[in-house]
């Protein structure tokens, strides 16, 4: 059991007992506990006795044998006891945007409402508005939050469909000739909504009949066909969909299920399609399509009808930027804020991963939340850079801040104080709910400020949990153009914002893309993997990647 399933049970038992009104000192210290653990660092709490448990920071008995209880079945009394008590369509609601436990116990209990489609109409009616302490406000904010929940529904962020895919390829290889990973998965696309494999038989009647001996793959008959295996896995929403094709088609069918229909009907010099070239053809691999097509080759990560074929006139595929282009880390999270790692052993790492230097990012002192950074801390952290600069010459560590931009657009740190950074990323934390005047008007000024050296997250989108704040994407990328700073591409893939979608037009107005893990311990540095992928989704190539630039280069930038 993960640290993260034994943090969310203890959560959930905080949520439970606020929405049940139980005792408020045992509400504390249960979410202080699930608090504290977050912070743990190479610690499996699945591995610690009841001894071991009470040594750590607000961890008492009572809950540390909750804990081991929970590790060895499953369950603990507690728990089970308020979920008895809660109504499924009421634990529905903890994901609804906009109200918390006090407020759900009041919806439930006053208006008797037990699910999500109940809320809704409650919503429509104005009921909800008319409730003590909601309002118009709030009833429009839950709407909002439901409709966006509703378009999310049987979606998956990029890297839950690829280590799902992952996992069905792996149940399926030792079945059959070749499984291989197709459709939106293999084209990088940030949420999935359909899961595409492919298998090579010559006999698709006994596939299935193997397929189904699984017991984590549930067919939908119905909406299955003799080839097309479609169903469910994993008990997950996502639809998935195991294509049976012979082995004699299967680079030929490869290639289309890979592919966007709009890629797939892209005219070659002869009037073909595409897709009539691939089916038509004799086809091994990708590659011979293109050939055959007589068509520059597109990796799969851009095969999306979206102006690829105009990308390459100008450029070549060997200049799309690659993990191995990379020289630097920039944005990252360390214990002196809210990182679970401290700055020696964030850039120790990262030099290890042979990288020439770590800019570190901590949450500015607006940022409380997160531990930010008070001027004091801000001297200290770049006494500490100093001294580890001179341990693991040539590697640098730049001095970085995540300044938070306020609500007016300025940051939070006086000039001089802004002016001792190497660098600053500008991002925004607070007040999302923008309308468009505003997330505009702060954004822009941010943009202007002279020490602004990247925009973070743009939007500050949460893809499947939270829509980003409304932007004019054009102007946003003109006034960074107009002001010489760079857009973050935030690799996390519970964000990678700035949409890919926009890429070509920052290369367009000569806006560099920094390529940034947003880093809160050593492995997030990963993240940038799928970072990579979304660049490459749009077009970015090394030579318009900050991050590709070496420590020589990106210092001259960063003094010019």
């Amino acid at each position: 059991m993960s640290n993260e399933e034994i943090i969310d049970a203890l959560e959930l038992t905080a949520k439970l007992m606020e929405l049940h009104e139980g005792d408020a000192f045992k509400i504390k210290n249960y979410s202080a506990t699930a608090f504290s653990l977050n912070k743990l660092i190479d610690i499996q709490l699945a591995n610690c006795s009841i001894d071991d448990l009470i040594k750590l920071q607000s961890v008492g008995k009572s809950t540390a044998t909750k804990i081991v209880e929970f590790v060895q079945t499953g369950h603990f009394k507690e728990l089970d006891d308020l979920l008895a008590q809660t109504p499924s369509g009421v634990l529905d609601m903890f994901k609804v945007k906009g109200i918390g436990p006090k407020k759900i116990a009041v919806i439930w209990r006053e208006l008797g409402i037990e699910d999500l489609r109940e809320l809704q109409i409650a919503c429509e009616s104005g009921k909800i508005a008319k409730l003590k302490g909601f309002g118009e406000g709030t009833q429009q904010k839950i709407l909002d939050s439901l409709a966006f929940m509703q378009s999310q529904v049987g979606k998956l962020r990029m890297d839950k469909a690829e280590a799902l895919a992952q996992q069905i390829k792996a149940l399926l290889s030792p079945v059959f000739e070749r499984v291989e990973i197709a459709g939106q998965v293999r084209r990088r696309s940030e949420i999935v909504d359909t899961l595409v494999l492919i298998i090579a038989t010559n006999e698709p009647v006994k596939a299935q009949q193997q397929i189904n001996v699984f017991e984590d793959l549930v067919q939908d008959v119905k909406h299955s066909s003799p080839f097309i295996w479609r169903g469910k896995a994993f008990d997950l929403q996502v639809l998935v969909e195991l294509v049976c094709v012979k082995p004699d088609q299967f680079g030929s069918q490869y290639f289309i299920l890979s592919a966007d229909q709009k890629h797939l009907a892209e005219r070659t010099p002869s009037g073909q399609s595409l897709m009539q070239v691939a089916y038509n053809e004799t086809i091994v691999s990708d590659e011979d399509v293109y050939q055959k097509a007589n068509l520059p080759f597109i990796v799969p990560e851009m095969r999306e009808g979206l102006g690829e074929f105009e990308w390459a006139i100008n450029n070549k595929i060997e200049d799309l930027v690659t993990w191995n282009d990379l020289r630097g880390i920039l944005h990252n999270h360390s214990t002196y804020s809210d990182g679970k790692h401290s700055l020696e052993r964030m850039a120790t790492f990262c030099k290890e991963l042979g990288f020439e230097y770590l800019g570190i990012a901590d949450h500015s002192k607006s940022a409380g939340y997160a531990n930010g950074l008070s001027v004091e801390r801000v001297i200290d952290q770049h006494r500490e850079i100093e001294k580890l600069n001179q341990q693991l010459a040539p590697f640098k560590i730049l001095k970085g801040i995540e300044a938070d931009i306020l609500g007016d657009g300025t940051l939070d740190y006086d000039n001089d104080i802004l002016a001792t950074f190497d660098y600053v990323v500008a991002s925004v934390h607070s007040n999302l709910t923008m309308n468009y005047d505003k997330a505009m008007s702060r954004l822009v000024r941010a943009i202007e400020n002279p020490h602004t050296t990247i925009l973070g997250h743009p939007t500050g989108r949460l893809l499947l949990s939270r829509e980003g704040y409304p932007i004019d994407h054009k102007l946003i990328i003109d006034a960074c153009a107009a002001n010489n700073v760079v857009i973050e591409i935030n690799a996390s893939p519970w964000r990678l914002d700035i949409d890919w979608r926009w890429i070509r037009y920052c290369i367009e107005k000569n806006v560099m893309l920094s390529i940034n893990p947003d880093a809160h311990e050593t492995d997030g540095y990963f993240d940038m993997h799928y970072g990579v992928s979304i660049g490459r989704k749009g077009g970015l190539t090394k030579n318009m990647t900050f991050n590709a630039l070496t420590l020589t280069e990106i210092e001259a930038f960063l003094k010019k």
